[in-house]
């Protein structure tokens, strides 16, 4: 006999319905028990990750900085300064003792005051050479350039090497005969006995050497 026998059929059709949403719902708590229960198998399954502990630090993505004191580039070679060696230069201008440099007056040309104050020294001028009227021709040199000639003669009592102004030491005589002896290119020497007792003024002895300035 059936379960709906003896029933209206109002009845039956609710009955029906009533069963069908049993069934629904059995149905529908089954598939959610059983999808809770995998989820809870699974976060079971899966381990956790270690926690982190001091000193495990992420590598870093970039490279390590430059260390101190080590450029990217090497550092240009320097210029070796310009500097020049003690005793290779050139002479000063203006050295004393040094014809021919900058500022030193040329042969046959006054200098500075100084230089034009000692040629109130008077100056004889003799000839050593067997060139006919070298002394004159010396002594014009010498007047052209502010000396006081006051005689013109030979001298023939000895040889000389070289032509040469002699003068007086201590006396004024000194430094007019080495300023004559520079600007004419001479020697410049005391006396010799020869001639120790000769009259005042600077004495000039030329010789073949001596040549006039500007003339080789």
């Amino acid at each position: 006999m059936s379960l709906f026998s003896g029933l209206s059929r109002p009845l039956k059709a609710a009955g029906l319905a009533l069963i069908g949403v049993a069934v629904i719902a059995a149905v529908i708590g089954g598939v959610s028990a059983l999808s809770g229960g995998d989820s809870t198998n699974t976060a079971a399954s899966s381990p956790a990750p270690p926690p982190s502990t001091p000193g495990d630090a992420v590598p870093p993505t970039s490279p390590p900085a430059s260390p101190p004191g080590s450029p990217s580039s090497p550092p240009a070679s320097p210029t070796p300064p310009a500097s020049t060696p003690p005793g290779s230069g050139a002479p000063t201008s203006g050295q004393p003792g040094q014809p021919g440099q900058p500022g030193q007056p040329k042969p046959g040309q006054p200098g500075g005051e100084q230089q034009a104050s000692n040629k109130w020294v008077t100056v004889r001028v003799y000839n050593n050479s067997m060139i006919q009227g070298l002394a004159e021709r010396a002594a014009e040199d010498f007047r052209k350039a502010g000396w006081t000639v006051t005689a013109v003669s030979g001298y023939p009592s000895g040889v000389i090497p070289e032509s040469t102004a002699y003068f007086r030491p201590g006396t004024d005589e000194e430094a007019a005969a080495k300023q004559l002896a520079t600007e004419f290119g001479m020697r410049a020497e005391a006396r010799f006995p020869g001639i120790q007792n000769s009259s005042a003024g600077v004495i000039v002895i030329v010789t073949n050497n001596y040549h006039s300035p500007g003339k080789s």
